[in-house]
């Protein structure tokens, strides 16, 4: 119980840290340039970005999730429920109701663990566009942080 909280924490920081890494750099103009030339360089190393890693940050944005129903773990914790439960105390039904809920405790744990999952490829997804924009806009003389 303890090491599916702790994994469940670590997985969690873990994807902040991710979420927050994966925000647009700050570019500084290094050779003077004026803030029209800025803008300009800005939309085309974003544009350049998009292109060369093939990642669109608004379809990230808006990427929902694939639907997850459920997967089986009531079922099954059902299933072993009643065959412990039968064996140890000749009552498959009390058996089958505890697996039931354990299995739907696993559920909810397999659930988040994916939305979490979902998150920090997403995350990543970002990182990778914006080192490739900060490459383009150092290129092009700014100081990139």
């Amino acid at each position: 119980m303890r090491l599916i909280a702790r994994l469940t924490f670590a997985a969690a920081a873990f994807a902040l840290c991710a979420a927050a890494a994966a925000q647009k750099p700050s570019a500084y103009p290094g050779k003077g340039q004026s803030a029209q030339q800025q803008a300009k360089d800005d939309e085309q190393c974003l544009a350049w970005a998009k292109q060369s890693t093939g990642i669109d940050p608004a379809a990230v944005a808006n990427a929902q999730p694939a639907p997850t129903g459920p997967q089986g773990e009531r079922l099954r914790g059902a299933a072993r429920g009643a065959v412990v439960g039968e064996i140890v105390a000749d009552d498959a039904g009390a058996g089958a109701a505890v697996g039931a809920l354990a299995g739907g405790r696993r559920a909810r744990v397999n659930q988040a663990a994916r939305a979490q999952q979902a998150d920090a490829s997403k995350a990543q997804a970002m990182d990778t566009y914006y080192r490739a924009y900060g490459a383009c806009m150092q290129g092009r003389g700014y100081s990139v942080k």
